[in-house]
């Protein structure tokens, strides 16, 4: 069992910058992946990022890729997204993920 909990959410203008970070309750051990899904009204859960451990190749869907910036801390139990250029399309719940384990999301909010 592991838990995870974000944080990070918030408002920010258009054009700004946020850092998102998922904090699990053990650490994650190779070999993993862990991901950043975000989910809007009326939709479903849609992928954002996703990291690959050993080695630490990403992936991104492509409303993000160039944006934003997947990560995790030597440890392996802290999960970070960069989010730069942020657009109001990106305002969307933002959920943590590895295996079948979720956090609980955190609100992300840009303002045009």
């Amino acid at each position: 069992q592991v838990e995870l909990v974000e944080s990070g959410g918030g408002t920010v203008q258009a054009g700004g910058s946020m850092r998102l970070s998922c904090t699990a309750s053990r650490r994650i051990f190779s070999p993993y992946t862990m991901a950043w899904f975000r989910q809007v009204p009326g939709s479903g859960r849609d992928f954002v990022a996703r990291i690959y451990w050993p080695g630490g190749s990403q992936d991104y869907s492509d409303s993000v890729r160039g944006r934003f910036t997947v990560s995790r801390d030597d440890n392996g139990n802290i999960l970070y997204l960069q989010m730069n250029n942020l657009k109001p399309d990106d305002t969307a719940v933002y959920y943590c993920n590895h295996g079948n384990y979720w956090g609980r999301g955190t609100q992300v909010t840009v303002a045009s």
